[in-house]
């Protein structure tokens, strides 16, 4: 198959257009896996211009002679679902301000309300920012929060999975560190959740991903105390004041703020471990807000190698491999 340049795809119709045509879809997705137009073999590692098989959609080794499509190694493997709705799918996740259901997206494709369940999650691995190499400097808000309702509301097996908020809720703490833009540049957030609420696993978090010597904001939490040893510690009393001067953490109140409206308003009810990835979800779509939906959808399709999740790990039954 001769290598082809992606065709711009700026809007939904666009997209829907471009991808009804699974041959089209294929080699666009081929185009950003393979740009050199040579082949890995995911069999053998051969790099080369392998035979391309087009009654199906597949590659032949010149090595080892094993047979192998676009999907291998990526979101989409063992998928029977076409990358025709694949792609849109992608599209529609990326784009959406608060988000899609999976209702929502089995009436749009025409597919199960399981398989869009999965194929959504499946997205919001390729969504994952990944091991966050480069620490934050300058300017950082970092404030933590509670997801979820009354655990007496729960089934006892749920119930197990939250830790003790505030306020007698039992609920999922979650902690987010925003960077402040600095120049040209927009601000950046980063999301985990949290397995206890202490002074030493938050501060954990804020040596991991922050710079010595950056300035750090947060509320008068207790759990901060001591941040100061390794940065400059800014406290703003919600008591008194929201705002003193350049101390707030407003950003990230923000970012909290169209986290609870995407949860409670189009995904209801999730399950307490997989508050992580409808987080990463929004953490994507908050950190490239500044570009057009065209170039949010070739970020996303640009990061589904080497991203597996089985519904085995998605659902928990395979214990070995966690997702």
């Amino acid at each position: 198959m001769a290598k082809k340049k992606p065709e711009t795809v700026e809007t939904l119709f666009q997209a829907i257009q471009y991808f009804a045509d699974e041959n089209e879809a294929v080699e666009y997705v081929a185009s950003f896996r393979w740009p050199s137009g040579e082949q890995e073999c995911p069999h053998c590692g051969s790099v080369a211009m392998h035979y391309f098989l087009k009654p199906r959609r597949a590659w032949k080794c010149r090595d080892c002679r094993k047979v192998f499509s676009v999907k291998v190694g990526t979101i989409f493997e063992d998928s029977p679902v076409k990358l025709g709705k694949w792609l849109p799918a992608m599209w529609l996740l990326a784009n959406c301000k608060n988000g899609i259901s999976s209702y929502e997206l089995a009436r749009d494709l025409g597919v199960t309300q399981k398989t869009a369940w999965f194929m959504l999650h499946r997205i919001r691995l390729a969504m994952q920012a990944g091991s966050f190499e480069k620490k934050m400097r300058g300017k950082v808000e970092a404030d933590e929060t509670y997801i979820g309702g009354k655990a007496k509301n729960m089934h006892l097996a749920k119930r197990k999975r939250v830790i003790r908020g505030t306020g007698g809720m039992d609920k999922i703490a979650v902690m987010g560190l925003l960077e402040r833009p600095r120049g040209a540049e927009h601000s950046l957030v980063r999301t985990t959740v949290l397995d206890k609420v202490t002074k030493r696993r938050i501060q954990a978090e804020i040596d991991k991903h922050i710079a010595p010597g950056a300035t750090v904001m947060t509320d008068k939490f207790l759990s901060y105390s001591g941040v100061k040893v390794n940065h400059v510690h800014e406290v703003i009393d919600h008591a008194v004041a929201y705002v003193r001067g350049s101390v707030h953490t407003n950003g990230l109140e923000n970012f909290w703020s169209l986290v609870k409206r995407t949860l409670h308003g189009t995904y209801v009810s999730i399950e307490p471990f997989h508050v992580f990835r409808y987080l990463d979800e929004q953490a994507f779509r908050f950190n490239n807000r500044k570009a057009n939906d065209g170039q949010r959808f070739i970020r996303l399709v640009r990061e589904i190698v080497g991203k597996r999740l089985t519904y085995d790990q998605l659902t928990g039954a395979d214990r070995r491999q966690p997702a």
